[in-house]
C-alpha cells in the first residue's frame, strides 16, 4: 500500500515505550509522527530524535505560548535537534519570535488558530465575540505577516484558508475521523479525504488508530479513504 507522508499519526501514549511499540505495529504504513505534551515530559525529545534516525518524519506539537523572547529562546534550543514541524500559538510576537529563532534550520514553524475543542459557544464563554471561524481566519492572515510555514487549523475551515494563503503554506488538521468514527472531544471534524480536498496539505489522527483493536487496519482504512478523493 504505502505510506502517505501527508498523514501524521499523533503519538498520545503513555509513554515513549508503547509509541514505540506502536510505531512498530504501524511498521512502514506510516512514515510521519506526531509527539505531543503527553509524551514531552517523559521523553519526547530523545523519541524524536530516535524516530529521525528510523528516516521518520516528526511533528512536535508543543503549543509554545510565552512572551517571545522566552518562546525565541525554546525555539532555538529545538531547531537544531532535525524535527520537521513545530506548533506555537497564533499570537503575532510569538510567531514572529519563533521564525526568527528557526534561522536556518529546515524546521517548519506551524501557528496553531483555534483549537479543534472549541466551538462558537466554547468560545463565548471564553469572551470572543468572533465566531471560530472568524478568529481562524483572523489569526491566520496574521500568521502569513509573521512569515510562518502554515498553520493548525480544523479541517473545516480549511478551504477559505486555502484562499488567503501563498502557495506552498500549509495547513496541517487534526479533527480528523472516519465518518462513523467516535469524535470524542473534537467539535470542527471531517474526514481524511474531505479534509484534503478542503485543501489540507496534511492531516494528524491519533486515537482512531491508536487505540483501535487493530492499527494497521484502521490506517489501511484511512489511506483507503484518502485515496478515494
Amino acid at each position: 500500500m504505502g505510506a502517505d507522508p501527508r498523514l501524521y499519526v499523533a503519538l498520545d501514549l503513555p509513554s515513549t515505550q508503547q509509541a514505540l511499540e506502536m510505531v512498530e505495529i504501524l511498521d512502514d504504513d506510516i512514515c510521519a509522527y506526531k509527539i505531543g505534551l503527553q509524551l514531552l515530559p517523559v521523553g519526547g525529545m530523545e523519541l524524536a530524535q530516535v524516530l529521525k534516525a528510523r528516516g521518520k518524519a516528526v511533528f512536535l506539537d508543543y503549543k509554545l505560548h510565552d512572551i517571545g523572547a522566552t518562546v525565541q529562546k525554546a525555539v532555538a534550543s529545538i531547531a537544531p535537534m532535525g524535527a520537521d514541524m513545530l506548533t506555537v500559538h497564533a499570537t503575532p510576537d510569538v510567531m514572529s519570535a519563533a521564525v526568527k529563532a528557526r534561522a536556518e534550520h529546515s524546521l517548519k514553524i506551524m501557528a496553531v488558530t483555534v483549537l479543534t475543542s472549541l466551538d462558537d459557544h466554547a468560545l463565548r464563554k471564553i469572551g470572543f465575540a468572533m465566531s471560530a471561524e472568524e478568529l481562524v481566519l483572523h489569526r491566520v492572515k496574521q500568521a502569513v505577516e509573521a512569515g510562518v510555514d502554515g498553520v493548525i487549523a480544523s479541517p473545516l475551515e480549511a478551504c477559505k484558508i486555502r484562499a488567503l494563503v501563498p502557495d506552498g503554506f500549509l495547513i496541517t488538521t487534526p479533527g480528523v475521523r472516519m465518518s462513523d468514527g467516535d469524535k470524542g472531544d473534537q467539535k470542527r471534524v471531517s474526514t481524511p479525504r474531505q479534509a484534503f480536498k478542503n485543501g489540507a496539505s496534511h492531516i494528524v489522527i491519533g486515537r482512531p488508530i491508536t487505540q483501535a483493536s487493530d492499527p494497521k487496519a484502521a490506517v489501511g482504512a484511512i489511506l483507503d479513504n484518502i485515496r478515494a478523493g
